[in-house]
């Protein structure tokens, strides 16, 4: 695959994603995760340092793989989740995306994130950088690409609400 080939089946996935959680499309965006795929909101650790290890540090959110998305996405439908009653509207920005593979055939994604959220006469934005391996797919089976791990570094000194999968 060309470097642009690689570049735009990226770019493509990640618009996806977010275009996903913006319209709700949940069922949709839970299939783009590898079942094993790890999703990690890390903490700040210090004013310029994250914290660096889910199981033994501070998350704003971890799940160690897709059945702790599932579970959230029934929450969130269900209105099982108070906070996030009712659900806000967003539009998730999604910008500088990089992407280089590495030698399994795995892609390495780097991109930056902005989104802005409307809920109760209240508008916000967060905004950071992603970080994704993707786990490459078979011919014809509708994406060239899994999620195998995202990373979501918010950048937001100030979270003065509840961080959810919508949020970033």
């Amino acid at each position: 695959m060309s470097d642009s080939a690689l570049l735009n089946s990226v770019t493509a996935l990640l618009y996806r994603e977010a275009e996903y959680v913006d319209e709700r499309r949940w069922d949709e965006w839970l299939a783009l995760f590898d079942p094993q795929a790890e999703y990690w909101i890390p903490s700040w650790d210090s004013e310029d340092e994250y914290t660096r290890d889910p199981q033994t540090e501070i998350s704003l959110m971890y799940y160690g793989d897709r059945t702790g998305l599932e579970d959230r996405v029934f929450r969130l439908r269900t209105g099982r989740s108070a906070a996030s009653t009712p659900m806000p509207r967003t539009c998730h920005m999604v910008s500088n995306v990089r992407a280089t593979l590495d030698a399994e055939g795995r892609c390495i994604v780097k991109a930056n994130w902005v989104t802005h959220l409307f809920r109760n006469s209240v508008s916000q934005s967060f905004y950071g950088h992603y970080e994704y391996l993707l786990l490459p797919q078979a011919k014809g089976s509708g994406s060239d690409w899994l999620i195998g791990k995202k990373k979501i570094l918010v950048l937001n000194d100030l979270i003065d609400t509840v961080l959810d999968i919508y949020s970033v």
